[in-house]
């Protein structure tokens, strides 16, 4: 069995691209910034709600900054990020529709926290949940999880529900855990999963 390196993460081998059946899940560039830019306006609406990051709309200049810190992040085994991408008529990674990845990365405990967010649009036909199926999937067979969660704001209902779609269970909530967007108190839902064998692979919508 291979063993994963403790010691240093950054020794860690991380693939840079997940594919699935309708997508591919890239790690960001130099140059994504205009691509990240045109989902992020696109979808602010959307996101404003949930995303503290979504308050303000950002010039490209400022998406293409936080594309190379996403980058840097990625090599330091800091935040696991990748721009969900459409699978294009020629198989190849198409429009970027949004981004997901592991993040709160406790290296030796394994634990691992999924976060996603898809512009509105594509919301409704579970390319969601498909995203969170490859970075769980990521997450217990090569990156050896004990434990993978999703952490969301009790009242987001979609973003509960890709979660129960995949099979997470709701361990708890936590009550005042966090401020919102609007720097009220508001509740956390805390979803776990503990073996890739509970993993659910909803159908297509």
């Amino acid at each position: 069995m291979r063993v994963m390196p403790s010691d240093d993460p950054i020794l860690i081998q991380v693939p840079e691209t997940l594919e699935t059946e309708r997508l591919f899940l890239t790690c960001a560039r130099a140059g994504d910034g205009i691509a990240l830019n045109l989902a992020v306006v696109g979808a602010i609406e959307h996101l404003r709600p949930w995303m503290p990051w979504a308050r303000d709309i950002p010039s490209a200049e400022q998406s293409e900054a936080v594309a190379r810190r996403m980058q840097a992040q990625f090599l330091l085994r800091e935040h696991l990020a990748y721009f969900v991408r459409l699978r294009g008529p020629d198989g190849r990674p198409g429009r970027m529709i949004g981004g997901a990845g592991l993040h709160t990365l406790e290296w030796k405990v394994r634990r691992y926290e999924i976060g996603y967010w898809l512009a509105p649009e594509f919301t409704g036909h579970g390319l969601a949940a498909e995203a969170v199926v490859a970075l769980t999937r990521l997450g217990f067979e090569h990156l050896h999880a004990r434990r993978m969660e999703i952490r969301t704001d009790a009242r987001n209902v979609a973003s509960r529900g890709v979660a129960e779609r995949c099979g997470f269970t709701l361990e708890g909530v936590l009550r005042q855990d966090a401020l919102d967007v609007k720097g009220l108190p508001s509740d956390t839902c805390v979803y776990g999963m503990t073996g890739v064998d509970q993993l659910l692979a909803p159908t297509p919508r």
